[in-house]
C-alpha cells in the first residue's frame, strides 16, 4: 500500500487542495487519514476514488450524484467515458488506474484504442510521455511503488519496440545517428522512442541502448562513422560529473554533432562545446530531425 500527501493527489488528479477539502467536509465522498502529527494523506484507495471523481465530474456528474454511486457504478462509467474520450487528461487518468491496479488487460486495450484515435506517435507524445512524466515525480519521492512503475514502463517499452520493429528499416538513405546511454544510466523509454522517431522519418540509426561505457562507444564509434550521436541523461552522470562528461564527449567525437536531452543536461547552465546541443522538448528533436533530414 502507497501513501500520498494531499500536494501528491494535487499533481495526479489535477484536483486543487482546496477543492479536496471542501468534497470531504461537504460532500464527505473522501476520508483521507492522519498521522500522529495531524498531517492528512491518502492510500491507494483513496487515490483511485479521487482518480474517478475527477474524471465524471469533468464530463458533467456532480459531486452530490458522484457521492451516492457505488465503486462499481463509478468504474463502469469511467470505463464508458475513457473509452470514447480522445481528451489526453481522461487517458492519463485512466493509465494511472491501470498502474495502481497492475491491470494489463486494461491497458492494452486503453492504449490500443489511443492508437486507433490518434495513432501510435500522437499517442506517445500527448497521453504516455506526460502520463511518465506525472507518475515519475511521484515515484522518485517514494509515493509510488516502484513495481507499479516497473510494472508500466516495461509495458510501453514492449510496445515502442514493436512499433520500431514495424517499421521497414532503411540502410541506405538519411543521415546516421548512433543512439545511446551514459554507463549507469538505465531509463531507455526516450531513447526508446527517438529510435522510433528517427526511423519513422527514413534516418539510419544505430541502437546501443543503455549503459554503454565510454570506451566502448569509441569503438562502436569507429565502426560506425555516425553524424549524429544521441543520448538522454536522467541520472548518470551525476550533476558533479555531468559538465566533465560533455567535455570528453565533445572530445572524443569532435567531427560528430552531439545531441544530448534529460533532467541532468537541461537547464541546468552546463558549458556546451561547439558540436554539442541541448534539446530541452520533444518538439525541439522533430524540428532538429527535419531540418537536418
Amino acid at each position: 500500500m502507497s501513501y500520498y500527501s494531499i500536494k501528491d493527489v494535487e499533481n495526479l488528479s489535477g484536483i486543487k487542495a482546496h477543492t479536496l477539502r471542501v468534497w470531504e467536509q461537504r460532500y464527505d465522498i473522501l476520508k483521507p487519514k492522519r498521522t500522529d502529527t495531524n498531517i492528512r494523506y491518502y492510500d491507494d484507495l483513496d487515490l483511485k476514488l479521487i482518480l474517478n471523481i475527477s474524471v465524471l465530474n469533468k464530463h458533467g456528474h456532480k459531486i452530490s450524484h458522484i457521492a451516492q454511486m457505488s465503486a462499481e457504478e463509478l468504474r463502469t462509467e469511467l470505463i464508458r467515458l475513457t473509452e470514447k474520450s480522445t481528451d489526453a487528461q481522461d487517458k492519463i487518468q485512466a493509465f494511472t488506474l491501470c498502474m495502481m491496479d497492475l491491470d494489463e488487460e486494461r491497458f492494452e486495450y486503453l492504449l490500443a484504442q489511443s492508437i486507433k484515435q490518434i495513432g501510435f506517435e500522437n499517442t506517445m507524445l500527448r497521453i504516455i510521455f506526460p502520463f511518465l512524466q506525472k507518475i515519475g515525480i511521484l515515484w522518485l519521492a517514494g509515493t509510488i511503488n516502484p513495481a507499479q512503475e516497473h510494472f508500466i514502463s516495461h509495458l510501453i517499452r514492449q510496445k515502442i519496440i514493436v512499433a520500431i520493429d514495424s517499421l521497414k528499416p532503411n540502410y541506405t538513405e538519411g543521415k546516421k545517428y548512433m543512439l545511446f546511454l551514459p554507463e549507469g544510466e538505465w531509463h531507455e523509454l526516450s531513447l526508446l522512442f527517438t529510435n522510433y522517431l528517427l526511423r519513422s522519418r527514413k534516418q539510419r540509426t544505430i541502437y546501443l541502448g543503455q549503459t554503454v561505457p565510454l570506451n566502448d562507444l569509441q569503438e562502436a564509434y569507429k565502426i560506425y562513422k555516425p553524424e549524429f550521436l544521441f543520448s538522454v541523461i536522467t541520472s548518470s552522470p551525476s550533476f558533479q560529473q555531468i559538465q566533465q562528461y560533455i567535455y570528453e564527449i565533445s572530445r572524443h567525437f569532435p567531427e560528430s554533432k552531439i545531441i544530448l536531452t534529460g533532467s541532468q543536461v537541461i537547464g541546468q547552465g552546463l558549458d556546451t562545446p561547439e558540436n554539442v546541443l541541448i534539446l530541452a522538448k520533444i518538439e525541439d528533436l522533430l524540428d532538429f530531425i527535419q531540418e537536418n533530414a
